[in-house]
């Protein structure tokens, strides 16, 4: 490992974090997956010297000696490896940063010409980053991850950047609502109280069980957060949302609800056909349900899960090795821009929000009226017509760290996965740390943010303390109560009452 005593001390802190995660971005392209031997750094360091030699006085005795700005001068005087790009997206307002990084000129600012096209589902978007089609894009937070582990897909993938927190919903069509109503009358109230659990959905899930008639919800994708929070909405309150087995690829084995895949755009048509009762998706076509008057969100997955990563920016660890500047250059316009987009004014108003809404609007994103986009961009809520509620943090871009790529969130995904089957057999509490850390690179997020605090565009109070291990305090701010610490996996995967269970002991 690159330990901080192996570094020098003595200089700005900036460039103290830009030198050591230039190294461990150096060991990692090298095969090593951000972790190293002295004998590597050594090496590095004589590749160093080769560009800018070291004088003796500076070699002599250790190697906290050695001057950061002898090894990183390469990076300083380095061009983009690349210049023209292409991200994918899928239409939804998270896609912002992306979009915004282009509309706003802060992918121009870092000397990238940037396309951005809109794919038709999230495997096409997947498989295109993998064939070099596209060269990054906007992801499921669950599918680098996936992809990683050979669940699906097969290809490493890497993400230095997490694009938001919270912004999906979970809505039911106006009959199931009306039976839910029927369970508990308080629901017939104009806002009645949140958040609701669907305890009142268990009677009507039972009855359909009894009939041989599954109620039936959509989800986006089978890795995506929306198909764990709904399959973690469901089983708080009892129900079986069906495992993932060997031979059952859809996880529907022991299920009480048949979950199936849609499109977001899609999402509200198939609810009006019938063909599904309810469905987990992102804004804004929870919101478009209640505009078209077909549907009701009963929860948020702000409810669920706090302050949840949703989405994140994800390339191959190819393309990163390739392309370390320009990768470090993308991640420095996508920060800007999220926090752009998180702007707010004296009384803590969001400044920029509408005028995302209205670029978000236009038929080559989002493409959904500005209006309905609006609604929860701009801080509030329809859960129904009659029920507005302000949720000022429904989206959130920048703000508190949102866009560090924590372990700890990742790890989460990697415990559904488990929970759920897609994860066949036991791991170890290792095995997610070391699977994790393959994954999110929040060495590579550090060091455009150095840059970004070099040139003044960011402060360090901005980005987490250089003390964090990169896990999160644990926390139990879920629809259920239960308490999540990702430096603990299995402790948390057999605190379930419904899911997979690992009885080996942690390592």
């Amino acid at each position: 490992m690159i330990h901080h005593f192996l570094l020098p001390t003595r200089y700005p802190r900036a460039l103290y974090w830009m030198l050591l995660f230039t190294l461990m971005a150096s060991l990692s392209s090298c095969g090593g997956e951000g972790t190293g031997s002295d004998d590597s750094l050594d090496s590095l360091l004589e590749k160093a010297e080769k560009t800018a030699p070291i004088s003796k006085e500076e070699k002599s005795g250790d190697r906290q000696s050695v001057s950061p700005e002898k090894v990183v001068q390469k990076i300083s005087s380095t061009v983009l490896e690349r210049n023209e790009l292409k991200f994918g997206f899928i239409k939804l307002t998270d896609c912002a940063p992306i979009v915004i990084a282009k509309e706003k000129g802060f992918f121009d600012e870092v000397g990238l010409q940037v396309d951005v096209e809109a794919q038709p589902n999230w495997k096409t978007l997947l498989d295109r980053v993998i064939s070099g089609e596209l060269d990054g894009a906007h992801m499921l937070s669950g599918q680098p991850i996936a992809a990683t582990i050979g669940f699906g897909t097969k290809a490493h993938i890497i993400t230095a950047y997490t694009m938001d927190q919270n912004g999906n919903g979970i809505t039911v069509s106006n009959a199931i609502w009306e039976q839910m109503q029927e369970n508990d009358s308080s629901l017939k109230l104009p806002q009645p109280k949140h958040p609701i659990s669907a305890n009142t959905l268990r009677p009507i899930v039972e009855e359909r069980k009894a009939s041989g008639q599954l109620l039936k919800m959509g989800m986006v994708f089978p890795v995506s957060t929306h198909n764990y929070e709904l399959r973690y909405w469901l089983a708080a309150s009892g129900i079986h949302p069906g495992f993932y087995t060997n031979t059952d690829k859809v996880g529907e084995t022991d299920a009480e609800v048949l979950l199936s895949v849609t499109p977001p755009p899609m999402m509200p048509t198939v609810l009006e056909a019938g063909n599904i009762q309810g469905y987990c998706v992102g804004e804004p076509w929870n919101q478009q349900a209640v505009a078209k008057g077909i549907g009701v969100p009963v929860t948020t997955n702000y409810d669920v899960w706090k302050n949840n990563p949703e989405k994140v920016f994800g390339v191959t660890k190819k393309w990163a090795d390739e392309n370390p500047i320009t990768h470090i250059a993308v991640i420095k316009a996508l920060i800007k821009a999220g926090k752009w987009l998180d702007s707010t004014n004296s009384e803590g108003d969001l400044v920029n929000r509408e005028e995302a809404c209205r670029i978000l609007a236009q038929p080559n994103y989002v493409g959904a009226d500005y209006d309905v986009i609006k609604n929860s961009m701009t801080g509030f809520f329809y859960f129904q017509k009659s029920d507005k509620r302000k949720m000022p943090e429904f989206n959130i871009f920048f703000k508190d760290h949102a866009t560090y790529p924590w372990y700890s969130d990742g790890i989460w995904f990697l415990t559904q996965m488990r929970r759920w089957g897609q994860i066949t057999e036991s791991k170890p509490d290792a095995w997610y740390h070391e699977t994790i850390k393959k994954v999110y690179r929040p060495d590579i997020y550090r060091l455009a943010a150095a840059e970004l605090i070099q040139e003044g565009e960011l402060e360090e109070s901005e980005i987490p303390p250089v003390t964090t291990d990169g896990y999160k305090p644990a926390t139990n701010e879920f629809i259920d109560g239960m308490t999540y610490d990702g430096r603990y996996p299995v402790k948390y995967l057999n605190s379930m009452k419904i899911g997979n269970k690992d009885l080996e002991a942690s390592s």
